[in-house]
């Protein structure tokens, strides 16, 4: 009798710890509530009204709502078709962002930083630095200065 109960709490356990299936890429999919929100978001008046201004016309949302449905399919379901079909969207989306910047022909990129970059810097930089508020305030946090308190100083928020 035991040993039955046993194999009936294992069963349970192999049931409650069911994992999600390993995707390729998986990291690329968001939570899902953001497809939503990108895609009422898409399809706001002021998105239209901007879309209009910069593009001349209306962009298709509709990929946004692929997306979500897709990303409820996976979370619901584990349907692993929707998810690649999700990261497939992802990955073209993101292509679609770096374009211009593997385009651009204008600038030269370079292999490594310059060699000045670690550098002091110049002297009437440091000068400004040693007497401004935020080196004042960053000395108070570390202790090396008692804090103060200055009375003269005001800050309005406009």
């Amino acid at each position: 009798m035991d040993n039955s109960k046993d194999v009936n709490n294992n069963d349970n356990n192999k049931e409650e710890t069911k994992e999600q299936p390993k995707v390729e890429d998986q990291w690329l999919i968001r939570r899902c509530f953001i497809y939503d929100e990108e895609y009422s978001d898409c399809t706001s008046i002021r998105a239209r009204f901007h879309q209009y201004f910069v593009h001349g016309k209306s962009i298709d949302c509709s990929q946004w709502k692929k997306d979500s449905v897709n990303c409820y399919k996976w979370e619901e379901r584990q349907d692993v078709k929707a998810a690649n079909e999700l990261i497939q969207s992802e990955k073209q989306r993101r292509k679609e962002r770096l374009l211009p910047h593997y385009s651009n022909n204008v600038w030269t990129r370079r292999k490594s930083p310059p060699e000045n970059w670690n550098d002091p810097l110049p002297e009437y930089i440091t000068k400004d630095y040693e007497h401004s508020y935020l080196n004042i305030k960053s000395k108070e946090m570390k202790g090396e200065i008692p804090p103060s308190f200055d009375v003269n100083y005001k800050c309005s928020i406009m």
